[in-house]
């Protein structure tokens, strides 16, 4: 199934997860699945690509602070059980997100389960990008997400 995931960037600091958390539980916006990263990784990714598509945006010297400056930071990735009150929420709060749709998968908690699911995008020749996933207990369902290259052609596998 496509959803909207958001992606936002968060003091890298004590208490901001709380506070982000306690803005979403007082607007009653449950919170699916999330995973959390030092946005330094992130950030190289992008001097990278923008490398090898010879756009230039800022000097190196500027790439190089922006590269350390952004260990100050997390990424953060969620879906939520209401993706357009979180974004109302988000922008009145004035985080700094964006978002995009991804492929979400709930598949049963047993061994092999996960790999089905690859061999399918590798078959396909559908690049994951990234993925994350939950689980609630050993006899009920997990939720992976998926970005895929193609999201659309991905989520066609699972209706």
């Amino acid at each position: 199934m496509i959803r909207i995931e958001i992606s936002l960037f968060l003091k890298n600091v004590p208490g901001e997860l709380a506070r982000l958390t306690d803005l979403f539980g007082q607007a009653e916006i449950n919170i699916d699945a999330i995973t959390i990263q030092d946005a330094s990784a992130y950030v190289q990714n992008l001097f990278e690509a923008r490398g090898k598509s010879l756009k230039r945006l800022a000097s190196s010297a500027s790439y190089s602070s922006m590269r350390k400056d952004s260990a100050d930071f997390a990424l953060v990735r969620m879906l939520t059980g209401n993706p357009d009150a979180a974004v109302s929420l988000l922008k009145e709060n004035e985080y700094l997100f964006d978002t995009k749709e991804v492929v979400a998968v709930d598949i049963t908690n047993k061994p092999g389960e996960f790999a089905k699911i690859a061999r399918k995008f590798g078959e396909e020749q559908i690049n994951i990008n990234y993925v994350y996933g939950s689980v609630s207990d050993a006899d009920g369902n997990c939720l992976f997400v998926f970005c895929p290259e193609d999201v659309a052609y991905a989520a066609s596998f699972f209706e």
